[in-house]
């Protein structure tokens, strides 16, 4: 008798253990007892915008631990040839409009699923410790310099933008000889920053997180195409609810917060 008690007894705890199993590790989870899996979004951004998606990342993972956001910083031009080639890019920050119309055109990006997120200025600097006279960028034809650095126009945005605001001035044709071209921006500036230049067109963002340069002039907005930050998500991303999470926060208070502090306009 007691060692059917006994047989009873073993068999019934073994069926509760089996409950408890799966109860707690087995497909009978509720949505909230699961845990949130581990996503990592690669996000392609232009170069200008290292710094502040830095920050931006560190505020972000704290709200969100389960995502590691992977930043992919370059060109404009490069970045949107990596993705029309089939990168495997969740979200992209284009510092060209033109460059992201094109995978918009192309159908890679849902232009309902796009934003203008920030615009920056365009600016002329020159070492700290320059003793030439530049001050504006009409001086660029005057001064006897040897070299300045300019984004390459093709795929850089900045570049670009220089161009068209030496064009528009009338300086292009007595300084196209002394260019030296940057692949990005950042390049572009740190020529400037260890002499390797006497003089260098950047983006205002860039130039404010440097100690080693002095902004001598601004370009006027009517010289330039307006510089705008479109940003996207791309179509082909496996991690859409993710991607359209940090998408939304971009645009959020916090983040703009941070975007103004390095010196970009936020709508």
């Amino acid at each position: 008798m007691k060692r059917k008690s006994f047989l009873l007894a073993f068999v019934l705890m073994m069926v509760l253990s089996l409950m408890a199993c799966t109860n707690n590790d087995g497909k009978e989870k509720t949505s909230d007892q699961k845990e949130k899996e581990n996503v990592e979004l690669t996000v392609s951004a232009a170069a200008s915008l290292n710094d502040a998606l830095t920050d931006i990342q560190k505020k972000y993972k704290e709200k969100h631990p389960e995502v590691t956001l992977k930043f992919n910083f370059g060109a404009s031009g490069a970045l949107q040839q990596q993705i029309s080639q089939g990168a495997p890019v969740d979200l992209f920050i284009s510092a060209a409009e033109d460059k992201f119309n094109k995978l918009v055109d192309d159908g890679m990006i849902d232009k309902k699923e796009s934003v203008n997120l920030v615009e920056n200025e365009l600016v002329l600097v020159v070492p700290k410790n320059s003793k030439l006279n530049i001050k504006s960028f009409e001086d660029l034809a005057t001064v006897n310099i040897d070299k300045m650095a300019l984004g390459t126009p093709e795929s850089v945005p900045a570049g670009l933008y220089g161009k068209e605001t030496l064009q528009a001035l009338k300086v292009w044709d007595k300084v196209e000889s002394k260019l030296v071209y940057g692949k990005d921006v950042r390049q572009v500036l740190s020529y400037v920053e260890t002499g390797n230049v006497e003089a260098g067109i950047v983006y205002k963002t860039d130039a404010l997180i440097s100690d080693k340069i002095s902004i001598v002039a601004t370009a006027g907005s009517d010289t330039h195409t307006p510089i705008i930050y479109p940003l996207g998500i791309v179509k082909d991303t496996k991690h859409h609810e993710e991607a359209k999470a940090f998408y939304d926060y971009l645009q959020s208070d916090d983040a703009k917060k941070i975007l103004e502090e390095y010196g970009f306009k936020v709508n």
